[in-house]
């Protein structure tokens, strides 16, 4: 610590209505992973978008190797060494992902004329070692959640910087695809590389920090070293009070049927695997949460949109919806049904920019503020202030941007949207991706109180200990095809990976892992299922 590489010095930041920083110091030595923890909205992204140059405006003095700087963008920070993998995706959909991975850094040839060919090969190279399946050549719109993220870090990693900075790099990545990007942190780290890394998964701070800072309502709480300290510590400093767990653990009882789907299938058009989805069946009651399991590319999004009339192409099989047949052509149509959705990518599926902050918790439920053929302000500000109290969004107020947020409380908003509009099935795509620890044990109580009140929900997450927190019942996906099928008694994470896995077992003749107790008898065949490939978006 004589010699620190990262030096903050009482640096503050003031935004509208909002104090986001206030007087942090820290220094942070050279080779060292410093992880930044706290609640959403406790100021972790914008002290890292400071050092990145995104953020240019505050006071008080940061200083590299000894030497103060002042950056005016991200060109002078990468200029100096530092490099940020984003929380939110930063990509050009149209772009391929060479060119997203050397955008405003293009490589030129003779005559100046784009060197395309070697883009292609830096960025196969670099999408090899992040152990990507994503083409060079492949637009990035056409990429899962997931893929975009490795391009993000592909982007990062092509600079070489020696201080890389990862506002929650595996918010949309399976558990396969962390291990692998735990691997190339370790790699980043034997070469010398300072890694700044917010995250809200403890597990993932303790086994990578070697020193965790954490932030409240933009202060400074403590500095305490990963090996000395505890989770349990860590979250408690963070929100500064005991947080409640297993809220929803207590034994639901389930109403009636409210969603069962019958064969459910999602042609493939044009590649040679022909199905995204392959005879789903399953039901879901009143008052239950019933889980949705699989690795990436087993078709959990692409289910939540079929249900939600948003799939494309529209499904072949059969949708009810309490006993009675429907098909949803639109978001819409599923919306006037009952239906509400929250999106896996609140950026680009979810979010309204140019919003403000309770135009996009009210934008479902607009006709509930119209008077007289006129939308009441005064009514939506009502409305929209009391998912806000209920949620805890942290806002200076209604007329807020809705940019202005942190991606948890993004994320808050959005949920607040769903739940406006009082739906009899809420379904949830990865609801706490950026939620922080405090807010993730608020939302389980929230849908555990839903369920009590009689709400259905169907929720999908990539953390499997979420999974079996919230679930009355999980049905595993694995290419397409139900491959599994447990009560909250027999679920365990070795039994759902197993029947996440099993296409190749499948494959062999094999059964799915036992499921003694299952409503529906899973079919004979499960293999043939393709990967997951990518549809169209409609912003829901």
């Amino acid at each position: 610590m004589t010699s620190p590489q990262i030096s903050i010095r009482n640096v503050s930041v003031q935004f509208p209505g909002v104090l986001a920083l206030d007087g942090v110091s820290l220094d942070i030595p050279a080779g060292e992973l410093h992880a930044i923890a706290g609640e959403n909205g406790a100021g972790k992204s914008t002290l890292m978008k400071l050092l990145a140059g995104v953020y240019t405006r505050y006071s008080g003095e940061i200083l590299l190797g000894g030497l103060p700087v002042q950056f005016r963008s991200t060109r002078d920070a990468e200029r100096a060494g530092v490099s940020i993998i984003h929380q939110e995706l930063n990509l050009v959909d149209e772009l391929s992902v060479a060119a997203n991975i050397f955008l405003g850094r293009e490589r030129h040839g003779f005559l100046g004329w784009l060197d395309d060919r070697a883009m292609n090969a830096e960025a196969g190279r670099l999408l090899a070692d992040l152990e990507c399946q994503a083409l060079p050549t492949q637009p990035v719109g056409e990429l899962r959640v997931g893929d975009q993220q490795l391009v993000e870090i592909a982007k990062a990693l092509s600079l070489q910087a020696q201080i890389v900075i990862m506002d929650e790099p595996t918010s949309a990545l399976t558990e396969t695809e962390t291990e692998r990007l735990m691997r190339i942190i370790n790699r980043l780290r034997d070469r010398g590389v300072t890694i700044l890394y917010i995250s809200h998964k403890m597990d993932e701070i303790f086994r990578l920090a070697d020193r965790i800072t954490v932030l409240r309502d933009g202060r400074l709480v403590r500095t305490v070293e990963a090996r000395h300290s505890s989770p349990r510590e860590v979250a408690h400093l963070m929100v500064g009070r005991e947080i409640q767990q297993g809220a929803s653990a207590a034994v639901r009882n389930p109403g009636p049927v409210v969603l069962e789907t019958r064969g459910l299938t999602q042609a493939w058009p044009g590649h040679a695997q022909q199905y995204r989805l392959r005879d789903v069946s399953l039901q879901v009651h009143a008052g239950e949460v019933v889980g949705l399991a699989g690795l990436m590319g087993a078709g959990r999004t692409e289910l939540l949109e079929c249900l939600y009339g948003a799939g494309r192409p529209s499904p072949s099989g059969e949708i009810l919806l309490d006993g009675q047949s429907v098909q949803f052509h639109h978001p819409a149509e599923a919306l006037a049904a009952g239906l509400a959705l929250v999106t896996e990518d609140r950026k680009r599926l979810g979010l309204f920019d140019r919003f403000s902050v309770g135009q996009n918790i009210t934008l479902c439920a607009l006709g509930d503020s119209v008077r007289l053929g006129l939308v009441s302000f005064r009514q939506e500000q009502t409305q929209a202030g009391e998912m806000i109290d209920k949620l805890r969004v942290k806002t200076p107020g209604f007329d807020s941007a809705i940019t202005n947020l942190s991606g948890g409380n993004q994320q808050k908003c959005l949920i607040a949207r769903g739940l406006l509009t009082e739906p009899r099935l809420l379904l949830l795509d990865d609801p706490t991706r950026g939620v922080d620890v405090g807010a993730k044990a608020e939302l389980y109580q929230l849908i555990d109180e839903l369920c009590r009140m009689g709400m259905a929900v169907l929720v999908t997450s990539s953390e499997l200990p979420e999974l079996l927190t919230l679930s009355d019942r999980i049905y595993v996906l694995c290419e397409g095809r139900l491959t599994g099928h447990f009560v909250r008694a027999e679920a365990t994470e070795q039994r759902i990976m197993e029947a996440a896995t099993a296409r190749q077992a499948a494959g062999r003749g094999q059964s799915s892992p036992p499921d003694s107790t299952s409503l529906f008898p899973l079919p004979a065949d499960r293999g043939g299922a393709g990967r997951l490939g990518t549809g169209e978006t409609t912003r829901l």
